[in-house]
């Protein structure tokens, strides 16, 4: 497994309490992002490198950065449909450029713009954005926010097949950090080491409203 691990019980302690982070692995060249998939359509991304085969390329895509949001989201992997748990590495430049074009789900979270501008925008745009709760091992509400993008058009077929550096299943590393949830014990459990990310672009950091003092990024 290429992903760095490290013990939550350490890291919890650093992370922010508070505010929209995108809490992440990544380097000069490169943000993991997280997806849940059956089966089918894990193996063929894992054994291919791409995307392809039973995915849909007509149908939004979500990635996220954070595991425990993604494990949140996939039950640690035991939802039906998200059983293949996959650590996208994915291409920082195509990171930052999904979240120059995306849009806001909802117009609660758009600030400067009247809600037919955001419409608008949202009809047009081919990438949604959008922050909610991070969730804690055992899945309680943190007050901490998690991002998510969800990719369509264009951008899931880049995503799909240009976008991506290395694709692994790490299905087995999640079961067996589960193991240590539903036995109670957070001491052993390890998760990707993760870090708040920020953008070396302060419109958008705004845009995004991330908390900069953190973290640098790309």
């Amino acid at each position: 497994m290429k992903l760095t691990v490290k013990k939550y019980k350490e890291q919890v302690i650093e992370w922010p309490k508070s505010g929209c982070h995108i809490m992440a692995q990544y380097d000069d060249e490169k943000i993991i992002v997280y997806q849940a998939y059956r089966k089918e359509i894990g193996e063929f991304a894992v054994n291919n490198q791409y995307f392809g085969g039973q995915f849909s390329l007509s149908r939004m895509t979500w990635i996220k950065p954070n595991f425990l949001w993604m494990m949140y989201r996939s039950g640690w992997g035991t939802k039906e449909g998200q059983e293949v748990s996959l650590a996208i590495h994915l291409k920082i430049s195509a990171f930052r450029n999904y979240l120059l074009n995306a849009v806001y789900t909802s117009y609660d979270q758009t600030e400067g713009i009247s809600h037919d501008e955001w419409r608008s925008e949202l009809e047009n745009s081919s990438i949604r954005l959008q922050w909610d709760p991070d969730h804690d091992p055992n899945g309680v509400k943190q007050e901490r926010k998690a991002i998510q993008i969800g990719l369509k058009d264009n951008f899931i077929k880049s995503f799909a097949q240009d976008d991506i550096l290395f694709i692994e299943d790490i299905s087995q590393f999640v079961k067996e950090q589960y193991e240590f949830v539903k036995n109670g014990q957070l001491e052993n459990l390890s998760t990707p080491a993760e870090k708040s990310f920020v953008f070396d672009d302060e419109m958008l950091n705004r845009k995004l409203k991330i908390i900069t003092e953190y973290a640098h990024g790309q």
